[in-house]
């Protein structure tokens, strides 16, 4: 028992004695400090270096910030001085103080507003987008002719790769102001918006105050990258916390849990990007105005692989133009053959392949220069990836061509119905959504209210099968445009007349026959013109958004706009072909 206790008391003399050095090492050292200034000052000099404390408060004094900033930030010095210089609290305050001055309070640069400087940097660094630099230069001329107006939250929606992000980086080029970039995609803590309260270990401010510490200025432009991708769990909503400094309204006075002081953000320009606003919540949406970028059509692709792309790829690359040439049709068949894609990303990897190919033949045949011809595609990429679509020989019955939006542009989409003997079933395969399914029952129940007037069995519903399949394998098809395809498809098969085989239709069908408006007219049409369809029946109400389609497709397709069924069933179907029942 004496040996146990003799060991306790050792130890506890030990702690105590090495604690006892640290602590006489510190004030040793104070002293020290406190010894050399005071002999400094008795020789009549100023002390080299100035203490903790003047060293901040001289910060304090200079900082151009608001004076309730600069009291907070004294209150805070003074507390932090009474801590021990190596306590959590001391640091804790340390940190703050310093990320509270690298802000830039009232740190403004200068905007340049100029409606023709930025047409001439939005025309240089992207071909087509119409709508959208129109957008841009109007928002940039209110600036021009007012500039204390509060602007509005801009929001690019697009599929991938058409520019979005690189559009905000030319506005910033074009207005003078300093670019910070803030990716949101799986951001799903509300503390990565606001930033958490200093009182915890590891405190930081959110993201958009440190954008715009780090862009140096108060009124940079906050591009905020893929908005519908946030998410959310236990630790708050992050769209929630946006919700603020996206109201042009209140963030004058937005609040970082952080700094707990208001921070003005009425003079940062934010731009946000999504490619669908389908997940975005309506209050948020609800702040941003919506600007829509559509997928590129094949000839706006073909002008931004020769203006940007390929010399891009031909600079990364240390190759001369003269080097490598590349001609417009082989560029078009790059595009039909290797690439199905709204953008061009992949048309971006696919000219850099290219590159990567001719470097390599440079180098193995000591060659000077290349010019890829139509044969060296397939030896260069590898197989074509896309065959054209076939145009049909002959007009089939119960067979109707649709076209269909989809992320990567438009697609023609075929719909077979078959009649068969039985007890009035309906079967529909293709892996459909619920949306095509109520268009196919709607087709159905349409056709049995108008059978007396068509060359159809009144009875029909009771004595046929009905089987309606959409194929394209595997890939979920959902959306309201579908109607019009599946119902002529039907009265087709019904009839045994054939639908025209150089014909594509889109649009939504009511119990009634009525035709209503669809989305995506432009990447449908697309799609159709790519199958060798010479004629396109849309809905009436969509006519005025043939003005957005390229003017090229508008030459090639014929138009056909109608607001009910019935006025171009006989424009679809031979009827003409039926043969008489024996």
């Amino acid at each position: 028992m004496l040996l146990d206790e003799l060991e306790v008391l050792k130890i506890e003399m030990q702690i105590r004695a090495k604690t006892r050095d640290r602590m006489m090492g510190h004030q040793r050292e104070s002293i020290l400090r406190e010894q050399i200034k005071t002999i400094q000052m008795e020789l009549g000099g100023e002390p080299d270096e100035m203490t903790e404390e003047q060293e901040y408060a001289k910060r304090i004094d200079e900082l151009d910030a608001p004076d309730y900033v600069r009291e907070k930030l004294r209150k805070e010095l003074d507390r932090m001085m009474k801590q021990p210089y190596g306590s959590s609290e001391a640091s804790v305050g340390r940190n703050y103080l310093d990320t509270c001055l690298s802000l830039p309070w009232n740190k403004k640069t200068e905007e340049r507003a100029d409606v023709e400087v930025t047409r001439k940097i939005l025309d240089r660094d992207h071909y087509g987008l119409e709508k959208v630099k129109k957008r841009i230069v109007e928002f940039v001329a209110v600036k021009q002719y007012a500039p204390d107006a509060k602007g509005t939250i801009l929001c690019l929606v697009g599929p991938p790769g058409t520019g979005k992000t690189s559009i905000g980086m030319s506005v910033a080029r074009a207005l003078g102001r300093k670019l910070a970039r803030i990716s949101l995609g799986g951001v799903h803590d509300e503390a990565e918006i606001r930033g958490h309260r200093k009182t915890y270990v590891g405190a930081m401010p959110g993201r958009i105050i440190s954008a715009v510490a780090q862009a140096g200025s108060s009124n940079p432009l906050l591009l905020l990258d893929e908005i519908d991708k946030l998410g959310s769990d236990y630790r708050g909503d992050p769209s929630a916390a946006l919700l603020e400094a996206l109201d042009i309204e209140q963030n004058s006075t937005f609040r970082d849990h952080y700094l707990e002081l208001p921070y003005d953000l009425s003079g940062v320009l934010f731009i946000t990007t999504a490619n669908t606003t389908s997940t975005i919540p309506p209050a948020l949406l609800d702040r941003m105005e919506v600007i829509e970028l559509t997928s590129y059509t094949d000839e706006e692709k073909l002008q931004i692989a020769k203006r940007h792309l390929l010399p891009k790829q031909r600079r990364a690359h240390g190759i001369k133009a003269s080097q490598l040439r590349v001609s417009d049709g082989v560029l078009r068949e790059l595009i039909a053959g290797w690439t199905r894609e709204s953008g061009v990303r992949i048309l971006e990897r696919e000219i850099a392949a290219l590159c990567r190919k001719a470097v390599l033949k440079f180098i193995d045949e000591d060659r000077k220069s290349l010019t890829v011809t139509h044969a060296m595609l397939e030896e260069f990429l590898g197989p074509r990836k896309f065959k054209p679509e076939a145009a049909r020989l002959t007009d089939e019955v119960g067979l109707a061509r649709g076209l269909a939006w989809t992320s990567v542009g438009g697609e023609t989409l075929d719909v077979e119905v078959n009649v068969m003997p039985g007890t009035g079933k309906l079967e529909l395969t293709g892996n459909l959504g619920d949306i095509m399914k109520e268009s196919a029952r709607a087709g159905v129940s349409y056709i049995r209210s108008r059978a007396d007037k068509l060359p159809i069995d009144p009875e029909f519903f009771k004595t046929k099968d009905i089987h309606i399949h959409v194929p394209e394998g595997a890939t979920p098809k959902d959306g309201p445009s579908a109607g019009i395809t599946i119902t002529i498809a039907l009265i087709s098969a019904l009839s045994g007349a054939p639908v025209r085989r150089d014909i594509a239709m889109t649009g939504e069908i009511t119990l009634r026959g009525r035709i209503l408006p669809i989305g995506g007219l432009k990447e449908k049409t697309m799609a159709a013109l790519r199958s060798g369809v010479k004629t396109v029946i849309i809905p009436a109400d969509n006519e005025s958004d043939l003005e957005e389609i390229d003017p090229n497709v508008r030459r090639a397709l014929n138009f056909v706009t109608t607001d009910h069924i019935d006025k171009i069933l006989d424009f679809a179907l031979d009827f003409g072909a039926v043969k008489p029942k024996e």
